[in-house]
């Protein structure tokens, strides 16, 4: 007679309050990610360090050098307060409203729905938080963001989420941590991905200013 392989503790411990308390579940972990995210980026793409004052303790000099601040700050938030609920509430939708239904027509529906529903509004939401994040202080600065980023970041998302749901559909029992991976694998890449070309940018237009002097 075969056991069952348990799952971890700590798995079930977490897939116990995703039972029981979703979106406290949810949120958490997100503005947990989001924050992991704005950090590992800064490390990944060496970002330069803000130093704090010479007479700042030295807890707040270990955090400097470790991209630990206002920023990630601010993008834990965004996950807590903005992503999580948001993404509750639509994927929720979405698999309500396909629940039960296991036919090719009806995966390759969900696809469709997700692709042309969820995912605008997830990017809309997402870009009009980077935008406030990174200084923006009207409401025409943010859908100037919005429409500069809109379709850069939506191809991506048509392309990687019909593979992400696909794998799902197929192969994973538990669609919130398997899909907490994927974007934070995701959201690491690009957000050092945009640091790495915002710092040879930087770089290009400081020796252009040194050639014209």
């Amino acid at each position: 007679m075969s056991l069952q392989a348990k799952p971890h503790p700590l798995l079930a411990s977490y897939l116990l309050q995703l039972s029981t308390h979703p979106l406290r579940t949810k949120a958490l972990t997100t503005g947990t990610l989001c924050f992991l995210q704005e950090v590992l980026g800064s490390n990944i793409a060496k970002m330069p360090v803000q130093k704090p004052a010479s007479s700042a303790p030295v807890l707040l000099h270990l955090l400097a050098r470790a991209h630990v601040d206002l920023r990630a700050v601010k993008m834990a938030l965004y996950g807590f307060l903005v992503s999580a609920p948001l993404s509750h509430f639509l994927v929720g939708t979405l698999q309500k409203a396909f629940a039960g239904k296991t036919g090719t027509g009806a995966k390759i529906g969900q696809i469709v729905a997700n692709n042309l529903l969820v995912a605008p509004i997830q990017t809309s939401a997402y870009l009009a938080s980077m935008a406030v994040i990174s200084g923006a202080k009207s409401v025409d600065e943010v859908v100037n963001t919005i429409k500069a980023g809109f379709f850069a970041v939506i191809r991506i998302t048509w392309i990687t989420s019909p593979i992400a749901l696909t794998i799902a559909q197929r192969f994973i029992p538990l669609w919130v941590p398997f899909f907490n991976l994927v974007q934070f694998t995701l959201g690491t890449y690009f957000n050092a991905r945009v640091k790495q070309l915002r710092l040879a940018a930087l770089a290009k237009k400081a020796e252009k200013e040194k050639e014209d002097k």
